[in-house]
């Protein structure tokens, strides 16, 4: 045989430093192994999806020096219970175990979801105190309540209770009180939610360092796991917490 034979190097993904419940809310939470977090990420995950389709971003985050915690949403993957609207609360509470593990109930976060998850961090940004924001084609409130008054939804809920979240909660009232650097990336192609409805997200964003990311093509999923564009919200985050 001419030539060598090439050696196939297996590398084991980073694991999570923690996988636990809390409050009935299953989460994976990630730390850094060398030097303290620069601060933290909570991570937000479409309908119908969980926690581990966000373990990419995760892993990245860790890279990039960040702590991260993922959840499964109320009637998501493995957390108990249907999502009603406790998701802010929720979203508090998995904020406060990240802070906790990062040594300081002031350490600085950055929220960061798609679709619904998208949705849930910008309207958590500002009771979660986060530093910046990172939304991927995320959901309008009325198209989630649409969606869940259709039956479009695989995922268990209190259909009552998220609803009037979901209203009382609309992207257009709570995107110009932000405080904090908006991020916002949507494919073109995208099936589900059109990325004109994040144009319009970015000309209510108040914060002169929030950002309007566009991509040509691609689909409903394409951008969230895209390592270039996962390199963009990182920097970004970076940007937005404090040096030091």
């Amino acid at each position: 045989m001419i030539g060598r034979m090439s050696r196939v190097r297996t590398v084991r993904a980073l694991p999570p430093r923690e996988i636990g419940r809390l409050d009935g809310l299953a989460y994976s939470l990630w730390l850094p192994d060398t030097g303290p977090p620069t601060g933290g990420v909570v991570i937000f995950h479409g309908a119908g999806s969980c926690k581990e389709s966000h373990h990419d971003f995760a892993r990245a985050a860790v890279a990039a020096g960040l702590g991260a915690i993922a959840f499964d949403q109320r009637g998501h993957g493995e957390s108990e219970g249907a999502l009603d609207g406790r998701v802010l609360e929720d979203a508090a509470l998995m904020a406060a175990l990240l802070r906790d593990r990062l040594g300081s109930s002031e350490a600085p976060l950055a929220v960061r979801g798609s679709s619904m998850g998208g949705y849930l961090a910008l309207v958590a940004a500002r009771p979660l105190r986060a530093r910046a924001a990172v939304a991927i084609c995320p959901a309008s409130s009325f198209g989630l309540a649409r969606g869940l008054r259709a039956g479009r939804f695989s995922f268990a809920a209190d259909a009552t209770s998220l609803e009037a979240f979901l209203l009382d909660h609309p992207l257009e009232d709570e995107v110009p009180i932000l405080d904090m650097p908006l991020l916002l990336l949507h494919a073109e192609g995208d099936e589900q939610v059109p990325v004109q409805h994040s144009r319009e997200l970015a000309g209510l964003a108040q914060h002169s360092g929030s950002r309007l990311v566009t991509v040509p093509g691609g689909h409903h999923r394409s951008v969230q796991h895209d390592a270039e564009l996962q390199a963009v919200s990182l920097r970004f985050i970076l940007a937005a917490l404090p040096s030091g």
